[in-house]
């Protein structure tokens, strides 16, 4: 477990102040994430790298010569926001254009993809570079949809070292997307890790159990058997990464044996005895292999073999020189004398100011929904953390109160600004959003944004506003994260609630009436997600692990929308089937 933190919730900020104070002439904080001490150096390309904290030395700890100029830091296992991404990314750039590259999770894509797709609208050069590493997530034919894991630190590394010696962004590109085709890997669990705050684990293994195939943020494995002994366990890595040596490969190869934070050096050691000999039976030459924790997972029991497959260019830029506070220790230095000028953070959205007493009294009406959301998400945060365990890392509960509370308090300042009913919320989807992080923070910013902007500025509420700006968030919701009904979503409780709701609306039922067809209807869609595999976010590896269970975030919107109907004062719907 996490033995030392303050508020949970302020762990990561903490833990990136600390390490800044600990290396202050090799970083800087930036707002998103950690940068250069002393900026990217002109005319070089900025390589920046990023996810979810808890993994040190990534991301963070990657950031100095010859690696990363910045990082992006998203929550504990959590994808940062597409804000932060912008942010570091601006802080980074020299002029040469911006190379952004993490692991392929659902979260980083929406938030990294939104960041680059605006960055170029601004008119940066960036290119985007998803690892995918891990051999346990997907077969060969589906590589693509792989997760990254250990493997993003050797990617990260030689797409570092190619920046480093001059090359313009196309070939940085083009070498990293060569050494991610080059690499596989595949991990083991002993044991989960335990989140800051929490007194149990993300998972749990039956003592004397091993799970193979974990992924990096506690994800759980394809199958456990009994516990082998290094040897076996050595044999059985070996025989995994190898399985897909490419047919030009000429044996050399950059080995990385990583520990995930709870299997201490002396292990690995015992462990690498085994790995090296296999390695060079089958015929592999070790190019400066590294044994010891580069990506971990907080205190997760567990380790992973990675294999990068090198040639004449690949092998140059891994034996390149890098320096960095958590890739190699030493070379302290005194902050130099001038930084960069500070990055700040976008603007927020424009707040108009409401003109009527009818608009003062929705942008009032908005605030008290949001408040009522955050005591039913605070009391379900457990239950959602639960559900979202069962495929996932879960965060969806965590995530969840992280971005109501946000948007809370970004209400309650818009109100007190004079802000308008649209005004309010979006600064509120904003502030979700940015906080929450993640799959859902995206979509809950995307789709409160739509519904903000079908909302009148002066006047009430109406069941048409109210039907046009739910289906139009559940159209941006689908559009930005492409689900669709029957993917184990939130939009198979979405989808139907936003139908019934339009059905209601179109034979002139009363409001009332209308919202308690609405909370049925997505009750409804809810409940039919427990016979279904998961085929998107990162419960899409594990699918069937989570057939049994109702999808989290399907059931924490008909959480939320129960709760805005009972707000309003209409009483909670009764399922006809109950009642018969």
């Amino acid at each position: 477990m996490t033995y030392v933190h303050n508020r949970p919730e302020d762990f990561v900020a903490e833990a990136l102040r600390g390490l800044v104070k600990a290396h202050p002439g090799r970083l800087r904080s930036v707002p998103g994430g950690i940068a250069r001490a002393e900026g990217t150096r002109p005319g070089k390309v900025a390589v920046v790298v990023g996810g979810g904290s808890g993994h040190y030395p990534a991301f963070a700890g990657l950031v100095g010569d010859g690696l990363a100029d910045a990082a992006v830091c998203g929550d504990i296992f959590t994808s940062p926001s597409t804000r932060q991404v912008i942010d570091v990314c601006r802080a980074a750039d020299a002029g040469a254009g911006v190379f952004v590259t993490f692991g392929n999770y659902a979260g980083d894509v929406l938030n990294f993809g939104a960041a680059v797709s605006r960055l170029r609208a601004q008119g940066t050069d960036v290119t985007i570079l998803l690892v995918t590493d891990d051999v346990a997530s997907a077969p060969a034919e589906r590589a693509g949809e792989r997760r990254g894991v250990a493997g993003d630190l050797v990617v990260f590394k030689l797409a570092g070292a190619a920046a480093e010696e001059g090359a313009d962004l196309a070939e940085v590109n083009r070498t990293a997307t060569r050494a991610n085709e080059r690499t596989q890997s595949f991990g083991v669990a002993f044991g989960g890790c335990t989140l800051p705050g929490h007194d149990h684990p993300l998972f749990s293994l039956r003592p004397g159990e091993v799970g193979w195939g974990l992924g990096i943020h506690g994800e759980p494995g394809i199958g456990e058997e009994p516990l082998p002994t290094a040897a076996a366990l050595a044999a059985e890595l070996v025989d995994r990464v190898l399985a897909e040596r490419p047919a030009d490969a000429d044996g050399r190869a950059a080995v990385l044996l990583n520990g995930l934070g709870n299997v201490k050096y002396e292990e690995l050691f015992v462990l690498w005895d085994s790995v090296h000999d296999l390695l060079l039976e089958r015929g592999v030459r070790l190019v400066a292999p590294l044994v010891g924790e580069y990506v971990t997972s907080l205190d997760m029991a567990g380790c992973s073999l990675t294999v990068t497959w090198l040639d004449d260019e690949l092998e140059r830029l891994w034996l390149a020189p890098a320096d960095t506070p958590g890739f190699r220790h030493g070379g302290w230095r005194p902050a130099p004398e001038s930084v960069p000028a500070e990055i700040a953070s976008d603007a927020e959205t424009e707040l108009a100011p409401a003109a009527t007493a009818e608009g003062a009294a929705a942008a009032k009406t908005v605030t008290r929904l949001l408040r009522r959301a955050q005591v039913v998400l605070h009391d379900a945060e457990q239950m959602l953390g639960d559900l979202d365990a069962v495929a996932a890392d879960g965060d969806h509960g965590r995530g969840m109160r992280r971005g109501i509370d946000a948007a809370v308090d970004a209400a309650d300042a818009a109100v007190e600004a004079g802000g308008d009913a649209p005004s309010v919320l979006r600064r509120a989807a904003d502030a979700w959003a940015d906080r929450a992080g993640g799959t859902s923070g995206a979509l809950w910013g995307v789709g409160l944004l739509a519904l903000a902007d079908a909302l009148p500025a002066d006047a009430p509420v109406t069941l048409d506003h109210l039907v046009a700006g739910i289906t139009a968030a559940r159209d941006q919701i689908q559009a930005v994260g492409g689900a669709r009904v029957g993917d184990k979503t939130l939009v198979d409780a979405l989808h139907p609630a936003v139908e019934a709701l339009a059905a209601s609306a179109a034979r002139g039922a009363a409001p009332a009436e209308a919202w308690q067809n609405t909370v049925l209807a997505a009750h409804a869609g809810a409940a039919s997600t427990e016979n279904i595999a998961a085929r998107r976010g990162r419960a899409r590896v594990l699918g069937d692990k989570s057939l049994g269970v109702p999808d989290p975030g399907a059931t924490s919107l008909v959480l939320l929308l129960g709760e805005a109907g009972a707000e309003l004062g209409i009483p909670a719907p009764v399922d006809p089937k109950v009642e018969s």
